[in-house]
């Protein structure tokens, strides 16, 4: 129990620190560079590599079911083919705490090539990362939470967190209703409310 109750602790604190160091200004960048890209046609891709591909899957659907269509682009496929859903302008927003990931340094090389913009999200503001991306979002920890501090968790946090909140901003824009959330969302308990 005291390493749960480490954990929880440090957990706690972490997200305080994230939540209350929010960068809204790039966050709100990154929202009009999405919905440019939306009024163009053109279409948003979430990737990352290992846990960070996880949240890209989450965030996608959380997105989609928001106002925004997204795709999850895989980031091990995306040499290998996959680049072939994206075009010219789409955004893809890459996530990678260290920012230093090799295979996404291959993905987000190929997705440029593609002619499409980058939205990073990482921990760290002087990576690879950050410096190849049009914007960075900021989703940095100090500790994961247990006494490897390798496991991704805290940082797993302040992704999905940072990730939300450009959710937000975009289902604003779509000016999404409750019909219309509905209208996607037939199923389970939300579309019985």
């Amino acid at each position: 129990m005291e390493a749960l109750e480490k954990f929880i602790e440090i957990a706690t604190k972490e997200f305080n620190s994230v939540a209350s160091s929010v960068d809204r200004e790039s966050l709100e960048k990154a929202a009009e560079m999405i919905i440019e890209a939306k009024k163009n046609k053109n279409r948003l891709h979430i990737t990352g590599i290992g846990k960070p591909s996880h949240v890209a899957n989450y965030i996608a659907s959380l997105m989609s079911s928001t106002g925004t269509p997204a795709y999850y682009l895989n980031a091990t496929e995306a040499v290998h083919g996959s680049s072939g859903q994206l075009v010219a302008g789409d955004v893809v927003i890459a996530i990678s705490n260290s920012g230093e990931t090799q295979e996404l340094k291959a993905t987000v090389t190929a997705v440029k090539n593609n002619g499409c913009k980058i939205i990073a999200v990482t921990g760290n503001k002087n990576s690879w990362l950050a410096d190849n991306s049009d914007i960075s979002l900021l989703a940095k920890v100090d500790h994961e939470g247990d006494i490897l501090n390798r496991p991704p968790r805290a940082s797993v946090l302040a992704e999905m967190f940072v990730l939300q909140c450009l959710s937000v901003l975009l289902q604003e824009d779509a000016n999404l209703t409750v019909e219309q959330y509905v209208k996607t969302h037939p199923g389970g308990m939300l579309g019985k409310k």
